[in-house]
């Protein structure tokens, strides 16, 4: 029969009872704004992640030599999964963004040609998600006359991804290796950041070393917790006999 520890339980009965206690804690929404922690941990690294992520300036300097070179491509603006009206509504909103930024569009049905001057086409690009990064939403409802600035900001990266490809398939290189980079480091970020605050980690420094120290901390809680209950109630482990 195990032999019994009763100190061994009682040390495990608190680590355990206080694990769960803090746990109430983190799902409490008294973290700031009524956020419970894990939201609010979640935003600080979300906005950590969006300071760490501004790559439009320099995206900018590598653009610049494509001022004045003229390009075209035709691309698909249809997607497999679309309704009726979706392929026409996208459509619409790429000629606009494009156009605005001086490209000639000839649409035909679901295809459309694009000529345009590609360093004027990426620095639009890249003004619009300037503004989208820095969470300057009315900026780009008034730019395109749209009540929607995600929905008409998206058209960048409808057109980008499809560019891209079409110019790989062109063996036009230099120019998809551009359209792709605006896309992934400028476009796309500032879409899925919009909103969220950006914070540099110089800033956090503290804050964010003290919550990774508090993880390592709490998940070893649990795990003497364990222990000493195990061992409290005489399970342990041991190397087998032979």
């Amino acid at each position: 029969m195990a032999k019994t520890n009763k100190t061994s339980i009682m040390i495990g009965v608190m680590l355990a009872a206080s694990f769960f206690g803090v746990l109430v804690l983190i799902f409490s929404p008294v973290f700031g704004d009524g956020k419970n922690g894990l939201v609010y941990a979640d935003d600080m690294f979300n906005s950590l992640s969006k300071g760490s992520s501004y790559f439009i300036p320099e995206l900018r300097k590598n653009a610049e030599k494509f001022n004045g070179q003229t390009f075209s491509v035709k691309i698909s603006a249809a997607k497999p999964e679309d309704k009726p009206g979706d392929t026409e509504a996208r459509v619409q909103n790429i000629t606009k963004v494009l156009s605005a930024a001086g490209a000639k569009i000839e649409v035909a049905g679901t295809d459309m040609n694009i000529e345009g001057d590609l360093g004027a086409i990426l620095g639009a690009a890249l003004n619009d998600s300037d503004a989208m990064y820095k969470n300057q939403g009315e900026t780009i409802k008034t730019r395109y006359s749209s009540d929607d600035e995600k929905k008409i900001f998206r058209q960048w990266y409808n057109a980008f991804t499809s560019m891209d490809k079409a110019l790989k398939k062109d063996k036009k290189i230099e120019q998809a290796k551009i359209i792709s980079d605006v896309s992934k480091k400028a476009i796309e970020t500032a879409y899925n950041y919009y909103k969220v605050e950006a914070v540099q980690v110089k800033d956090k420094a503290v804050l964010m070393t003290a919550l990774l120290v508090f993880y390592v901390i709490y998940t070893m809680w649990w795990g003497f917790a364990i222990y000493f209950l195990f061992d409290g109630v005489g399970l342990s482990m041991s190397k087998a006999k032979h």
